[in-house]
């Protein structure tokens, strides 16, 4: 279910969603039975599928990965890959697997749809997530976009009961302003950095603090980048600390930035 997207794809590219992945999910992919993950998507080579499951496994080392692709050429393609906790299959959104992972990623796939259908795919891969329990706040999916070499991306992590939050992520040596990022803003949010929606107010406020942290760029980008974050958190509801800003990163919860005119169960 779904349709062939461009399938451009480079190696690395997908690293610092990955490196968030393994940190915020990491412990529910060691508890989990079946550390199931998938790579929706993964484009014309397999790239992304072997290095997600290299980066798990520093984490959760019997977590395995499967790669879904709905071209079967690129499945065909990505076959000699397989290996130990690594396999390859042809399918799209209705993730055709007997279980239900621990965690979907699906980077750069949505880009290519409208808006109007983003609400309908995230519930279908949220409804594939194993499920919340006693000691487990259930899978992930992960949605969201990237350059082509992964130094700018913004992605939506969503659970079984819907998004929960945005993370902002970029290598801050190559970025002029924070609002730089609002070109690969997630299909659900690009559209909406107009005034009167909340992701825009978002991003000027986060230009505005960045600017007054300005002093601090003798001391680096990071540190200019960890002020400007600590100041946004004031009027924001940021949901990590100065580990993940160290990162060049900054999370906020779903709902401040969720479209204000979106009709979507999910908001």
């Amino acid at each position: 279910m779904g349709t062939v997207t461009r399938g451009t794809t480079n190696p690395n590219r997908l690293r610092r969603m990955d490196r968030w992945i393994a940190a915020i999910h990491g412990s529910e992919l060691r508890r989990a039975d079946d550390p199931l993950a998938v790579d929706l998507g993964y484009g014309a080579a397999p790239w992304t599928a072997v290095e997600l499951l290299q980066r798990l496994r520093t984490v959760a080392p019997r977590a395995r990965v499967v790669g879904v692709e709905i071209d079967p050429a690129r499945v065909a393609a990505a076959k000699p890959y397989e290996r130990d906790g690594l396999e390859f299959r042809h399918g799209g959104f209705e993730i055709p697997l007997p279980a239900r992972p621990s965690l979907i990623r699906a980077a750069n796939v949505l880009r290519q749809y409208e808006e109007a259908e983003v609400a309908a795919v995230w519930a279908r891969l949220c409804a594939r997530l194993a499920p919340a329990g006693a000691t487990s706040r259930g899978g992930l999916l992960v949605e969201g976009t990237c350059d082509e070499i992964g130094r700018r991306h913004v992605w939506v992590a969503l659970g079984p009961e819907g998004p929960r939050t945005v993370t902002f992520a970029t290598r801050l040596g190559s970025l002029g302003r924070p609002s730089d990022l609002a070109e690969r803003l997630p299909k659900a949010l690009i559209h909406r950095n107009v005034p009167g929606e909340p992701v825009h107010a978002f991003l000027r406020d986060f230009d505005r603090a960045w600017a007054a942290a300005a002093p601090y760029a003798s001391y680096g980008a990071r540190q200019r980048w960890i002020r400007a974050v600590r100041d946004l958190a004031a009027d924001w509801p940021v949901t990590d600390g100065a580990p993940r800003w160290r990162q060049g990163e900054v999370t906020v919860r779903w709902e401040a930035l969720a479209p204000a005119t979106s009709t979507s169960a999910f908001t």
